[in-house]
């Protein structure tokens, strides 16, 4: 079996987050595995900015940018205090750009051996990967990718398999 030595752990702070950071954090610990945290700011997003400031708006890109990093730091670093693991080995990213293009270059560029991110459950399996971030990742990733569902999602999937 391969070393797992570094994760990216893709996060969108979501309300579902926290649990996608405790379960990689249980996965990281038993393998002494640094884990790189990302965040990715939307490219369409950083447009939307830039179009309402050609509408005459007082909006800046560089601190709209600089606000969502801000909030996006703190909320990662409360719920970091809580976890026991070593600030030695997590590290917080953020980049720009189109998401599933960001990571994956991303995971390239530093060689991670893991990837650890959430799916998150549609009506059905196909429809929660079709034409998402979480479909592009698995499809195109040169590393494993290993999906994290949460519980509810996970039951209701139980369910449509025994039916």
């Amino acid at each position: 079996m391969p070393d797992i030595k570094k994760i990216l752990v893709p996060v969108t702070f979501s309300e579902f987050s926290k649990e996608l950071i405790d379960y990689a954090v249980g996965v990281a610990g038993p393998l002494n595995a640094e884990i790189v945290f990302v965040n990715v700011i939307n490219e369409r997003d950083i447009q939307a900015v830039q179009t309402i400031t050609s509408f005459g708006y007082d909006v800046d890109e560089v601190h709209y940018i600089q606000e969502i990093e801000a909030q996006r730091i703190g909320i990662l670093e409360a719920h970091l205090n809580r976890i026991n693991y070593p600030d030695e080995k997590m590290r917080f990213v953020f980049k720009k750009g189109r998401p599933a293009a960001v990571l994956l270059t991303f995971a390239i560029e530093e060689r991670v051996d893991l990837i650890i991110m959430e799916v998150k459950g549609k009506s059905e399996i196909l429809h929660a990967l079709s034409g998402s971030i979480a479909e592009k990742v698995f499809r195109y990733s040169p590393v494993p990718v290993l999906s994290y569902r949460r519980k509810e999602i996970a039951d209701k999937l139980l369910k449509r398999i025994r039916m």
